[in-house]
């Protein structure tokens, strides 16, 4: 082609679509990553969403309704949400502390924060109930001023307090080890005090980073079974969580009505994901205002 003929294309701005990759091989990488999200992922969720429709909406709303049912999903959503409510202040407590300070066994206090990620469930459940049982050095302490903690709600409230501690403190971790000091610096020479710094400038930034550990927790710890059923109690309608109703619905041979309380749990869970995704997106637009 001539450089008349060309001259007409010149200004003409190249379709993102027709620009080569700076990585070679994207489609399969596409291509394999999903067959491998729809196999282990979509797949197993689509078999949820479809085995308890087939003895029909009644029986599944039915199974949904029963008084047993709803008590136990009250009680895991509800025990999660306070749980991981609780973890985003003393997380948030924690990796200030490890990334702020220097102090004789920080790394070995950082090294404990993984734990419950490295510990067995079942163990950590029954190293809960040795401490806070009837019997325990702690359990006693709280019975002596009318408070039950193992075998009841509060027994579950803690074994979620600490699996789901973890998640809120490594993400909010490396976003203060991160964040600009100067910016703290200059807000303290223009005469803001503590709490103004930490209000105005700290929470601002780490703030993404804490409901990604507050959606991590939750999430961690609706789902939750080894650690919680020792020290729960599993009173049915008291201290029984769905996980642990579904695994005797299993028992029963009740394929159809685990199923129901899975899709139930997916769903609530799923909702409560996209609400928190949705309150990211909220601030990330109105910090680009």
């Amino acid at each position: 082609m001539t450089a008349a003929a060309l001259a007409p294309l010149a200004g003409k701005p190249r379709s993102r679509w027709k620009q080569p990759s700076i990585l070679p091989g994207f489609p399969l990488a596409m291509g394999w990553t999903l067959t491998y999200l729809g196999l282990v992922v979509v797949l197993p969720l689509i078999a949820l969403v479809v085995r308890p429709w087939e003895l029909g909406l009644s029986v599944t709303w039915s199974t949904l309704t029963e008084p047993r049912v709803l008590a136990a999903l009250r009680l895991s959503f509800g025990s999660a949400f306070l749980a991981a409510l609780t973890n985003v202040p003393i997380g948030l407590l924690v990796a200030w502390t490890l990334t702020r300070y220097e102090f004789p066994g920080r790394r070995l206090i950082d090294a404990f924060v993984d734990l419950p990620f490295a510990l067995p469930t079942a163990v950590a459940g029954i190293a809960l109930t040795a401490i806070y049982g009837p019997n325990g050095p702690l359990g006693e302490l709280f019975a002596k001023i009318g408070i039950k903690t193992a075998y009841s709600p509060v027994g579950i409230y803690i074994a979620l307090l600490f699996i789901g501690l973890p998640f809120v403190v490594r993400t909010i971790q490396p976003v203060l080890q991160d964040l600009d000091r100067e910016v703290e610096e200059a807000a303290h020479t223009l005469g803001a005090t503590n709490l103004q710094r930490f209000w105005l400038v700290v929470l601002p930034a780490v703030l993404p980073a804490l409901l990604s550990g507050f959606s991590l927790a939750f999430a961690r710890a609706v789902g939750e079974y080894g650690s919680v059923i020792f020290i729960a109690g599993n009173m049915p309608m008291k201290s029984e969580i769905a996980p642990l109703l579904i695994v005797i619905k299993l028992e029963q041979y009740d394929y159809a009505g685990a199923a129901s309380v899975g899709l139930a749990m997916l769903a609530i869970s799923f909702g409560g994901l996209l609400a928190m995704n949705g309150v990211q997106l909220f601030l990330a637009r109105r910090g680009r205002v």
